[in-house]
């Protein structure tokens, strides 16, 4: 799990908050992240939505991907599909995908790298493994989150932005015993590069075995820390947390964590990987069927009939090998088969 890594002493530290006086976010749940099938049949792992948490307002959907070490040939992605009302974020850890849209955007990501996709009005894209990669086989770990827009927003023209590694802001905790890369929002006084139309804070941490992780949290935001690989403690109540697992947390203005002294090797030998994510809900009616995520069933209704008549665009996909397709397909047929949560159509 390479992502973006630094030397921890050299880095800028958040401080830690005053202990008296401090109200610390407790653990309100913990939800395990259920397995699907995906596009091209990969596998992911998704704590929400679904029936354990059906709502983390303003996010929408955690997709897990990875890791797996592919062989050659095996890699899979999402071919073409539609997407209007929300954004998509794509943080590759290891791998890359490639991302093609009918505006013409997109582009590769690869290791550390994060892809903000705004679909708003509607867009046509692909998310599928570069040829090589596929080719050889190898590596890949990574996470998408789906973002709502407000009402007001979700007519904004489809676009891109893409994140760099090394556009990524570099923290250390205050003990230095943590590295934090910060891709969007506000983190003490640090902003990292993400341009967010919904307000929210995007964090990965790698918590070293053993250190303890204390970050003031925007009290008007929601706090959800959620395990990439290892295994940890969260709150002042210490709530086990281990890999596939998120827990969300209580009101407050800060937020701990602990990871174990011993870590298990599935990609977490140099510390605890999780990801800190906080957002100021929106508040308004959500009405979401598969790729589409508005506020009223008529603009549902309007959604699908503008796609199926190529009004959210058109293109000519790139030849691949004609998938076996299953109830979770990403495409709108395969969305008809859900229960119009928007589950089965994550990942892209």
């Amino acid at each position: 799990m390479p992502a973006v890594t630094a030397d921890i002493l050299t880095l800028p530290r958040v401080p830690s908050p005053v202990a008296d006086g401090t109200r610390w976010r407790g653990v309100a749940r913990t939800v395990t992240a259920r397995r699907q099938l995906e596009g091209e049949g990969f596998e992911v792992r998704r704590p929400f939505p679904g029936t354990d948490l059906a709502a983390a307002d303003p996010f929408l959907l955690l997709d897990h991907l990875g890791a797996v070490e592919y062989g050659p040939g095996e890699a899979k992605g999402a071919p073409w599909h539609p997407h209007r009302g929300f954004e998509t974020v794509t943080y590759m850890l290891d791998g890359a995908f490639e991302h093609n849209d009918s505006t013409g955007g997109g582009g590769l990501i690869t290791e550390g790298a994060t892809q903000w996709m705004t679909a708003g009005a509607g867009v046509l894209h692909s998310e599928l493994p570069p040829q090589d990669f596929v080719a050889k086989g190898g590596l890949f770990h990574g996470v998408q989150l789906w973002v709502n827009l407000p009402k007001a927003l979700k007519w904004t023209p489809a676009q891109y932005q893409d994140i760099t590694a090394g556009q990524t802001v570099l923290l250390a905790g205050d003990d230095g015993g943590s590295l934090l890369r910060l891709i969007a929002g506000d983190l003490a006084g640090h902003r990292g590069p993400g341009m967010t139309r919904t307000p929210i804070t995007y964090v990965h941490a790698t918590v070293s075995p053993g250190a303890r992780l204390a970050l003031p949290w925007p009290e008007d935001f929601n706090a959800l820390v959620y395990v990439l690989a290892g295994r940890g403690t969260v709150g002042t109540e210490q709530r086990p947390l281990a890999e596939g697992q998120l827990a969300v947390l209580g009101p407050g203005e800060a937020l701990t964590l602990r990871a174990a002294d011993g870590q298990d090797y599935n990609g977490s030998r140099t510390g605890w990987e999780v990801l800190l994510l906080g957002g100021l809900p929106i508040r308004e009616p959500v009405a979401r069927y598969g790729p589409f995520v508005m506020n009223t069933k008529a603009e549902i209704i309007q959604a699908v009939e503008d796609f199926q008549s190529g009004r959210l665009g058109v293109t000519a996909p790139r030849p691949r090998p004609v998938p076996h397709r299953t109830a979770s397909d990403t495409s709108l047929d395969g969305a008809a088969k859900g229960d119009g949560t928007g589950e089965g159509n994550g990942a892209g």
